[in-house]
């Protein structure tokens, strides 16, 4: 920045000029790097150093930016208590000294001495009444090089630095908070796409939360319809392998030979129509996470291939005998208990082991039935738009419909329901009649068969779901003590989070 004579010549245009630039940055390090700059070019100093308060430290400050000062020629300058910059501090005046050998004041100092310095300028930086560093700035060569003709503008300029390190400071503390509330956010309350808070999702969001940062395998279970493919993108996206490529596959929907060569690649010739070699799908996820959707449906050759990679991370393409290295995380979703396929024979037991690491039970929708809601009105917000977007709700009916629908085909049946209400209403309220549901799905009743602690059981429950994991609440609906209740949930082993 040349501002060296204009900033001398016009201070107010200088001063101007300075202001736009610092003001526009918002790094509190670059914001000081700059600043310094700044002082040292329109002062033409040749070494300088800005230091801010700081509790921490013993000598009351902090060195945060420098320009050519070694370590020790730094440490010299602020450490002595008869130096220039500890005067500056205590008294919080500028001082500005032009031959720094023969200054009665601080010609004796051992680092004015030592480092020959000729001339100096330091100036505090103030925000109101309360002092918050200072900015250093010294000549070895050349004696008288600032002169009192600078002080008005290095003061002012000293001013607007302040000002403007305060509000990068606020800045950064604003946007670390807000990164912070974002993630306690996400913990709390769910993972982008992934609406709710009933107290079974909530028990989910904790799982989801405790398994972003590693590696371990993650088997989610739950009725189709139930946002499987979401968590497993969730876990992936807030994980450490985000930057990596996220590749899903639903095995259910292809032949065995297909769906090896989709998975696993193939030679040139291997088959008919193989026309070129095939990187397979656990190839291209190379560090990153695969998703496998409905791994139920693996025949047992293909399990043995998947307890491979699992095992050792080897692959082997279709036609070869060349054994390929890959890093990937394996995320697998079924709506099929898989210990009921190994007792049925048709799924490896050790399989089960290596996928199930830690497990995520997505529930029905009408075990959620506080979420939905909650549910409805995401939907609502993502469908009401341009010219739907006067539809600004639900009357009391439609939502009592939708918590007393059964929804057998979960989350996804919900989001297709509301959409076509969307389209459907005519007013700006969605009701009943817009949401076209069929009466003979309405929440079951208690099955025949079930003895009374099990309908007892499911009872609390779902009462407690419903009133979002509230003991007093529950309690009350179900006109009980809460000591009553507290003994029972602790009989099931139930969180009471």
């Amino acid at each position: 920045m040349e501002t060296s004579p204009t900033a001398l010549q016009d201070p107010l245009r200088a001063l101007s000029e300075i202001a736009l630039t610092i003001n526009t940055i918002q790094e509190p390090k670059a914001l000081l790097e700059k600043v310094l700059e700044i002082a040292m070019e329109t002062l033409d100093a040749e070494r300088g150093f800005i230091l801010l308060t700081a509790e921490t430290q013993a000598e009351g400050f902090e060195v945060k930016a420098r320009r050519n000062f070694t370590e020790k020629q730094l440490g010299d300058v602020v450490r002595l208590s008869t130096s220039v910059v500890t005067e500056v501090l205590r008294s919080g005046e500028p001082l500005l000294i032009y031959e720094a050998l023969q200054d009665e004041r601080f010609g004796g100092a051992e680092s004015i001495v030592l480092q020959q310095i000729q001339s100096i300028a330091c100036v505090p930086l103030r925000l109101k009444d309360r002092q918050v560093g200072a900015i250093y700035l010294d000549s070895l060569t050349k004696r008288g090089r600032f002169t009192r003709d600078n002080l008005p503008f290095l003061n002012a300029f000293a001013n607007q630095a302040a000002v403007a390190i305060e509000n990068a400071q606020l800045y950064q503390t604003l946007r670390d908070e807000n990164r912070h509330l974002r993630t306690e956010v996400q913990r709390l309350h769910g993972f982008d796409e992934i609406i709710g808070q009933s107290t079974r999702m909530r028990d989910v969001f904790e799982i989801m939360s405790r398994v972003l940062d590693n590696d371990a395998t993650v088997l989610i279970e739950g009725e189709s319809g139930t946002g499987k493919e979401l968590v497993a993108r969730a876990i992936h996206y807030n994980g450490h392998r985000k930057d990596a490529p996220f590749i899903a596959i639903f095995c259910g929907a292809l032949s065995d030979e297909l769906l090896e060569s989709e998975l696993f690649g193939h030679k040139k010739g291997a088959f008919t129509g193989a026309t070129s070699d095939k990187k397979g799908l656990f190839e291209a996820a190379d560090g990153g996470t695969i998703f496998l959707d409905e791994v139920g449906d693996l025949s047992p050759r293909l399990q043995t291939a998947l307890l491979r990679v699992l095992q050792e991370g080897e692959v082997k393409r279709v036609g070869e005998t060349h054994i390929r290295k890959v890093d990937v995380r394996v995320v697998s979703a079924t709506n099929r208990l898989l210990q009921d396929l190994v007792r049925e024979g048709s799924f490896r037991e050790d399989l089960v082991y290596r996928l199930n690491t830690i497990s995520v039970m997505m529930p029905p929708l009408r075990h959620r039935r506080s979420d939905i809601p909650l549910l409805a009105q995401h939907f609502l917000d993502q469908y009401a738009v341009r010219g739907r977007a006067h539809i600004r709700g639900f009357t009391p009916e439609a939502l009592d419909a939708l918590r007393g629908y059964a929804w057998p085909g979960n989350v996804r049946e919900l989001e297709n329901t509301i959409e076509r209400a969307v389209v459907l209403t005519r007013s700006d309220l969605i009701d009943v009649a817009d949401l076209r549901l069929p009466d003979r799905e309405t929440v079951p009743s208690f099955e025949p068969g079930i003895t009374l602690k099990e309908a007892e059981r499911r009872l609390v429950l779902h009462t407690l779901d419903d009133c979002s994991g509230n003991i007093s609440e529950t309690a009350r609906v179900l006109g009980v003590s809460r000591r009553w209740l507290h003994y029972k949930l602790k009989e099931w082993g139930v969180s009471e989070e």
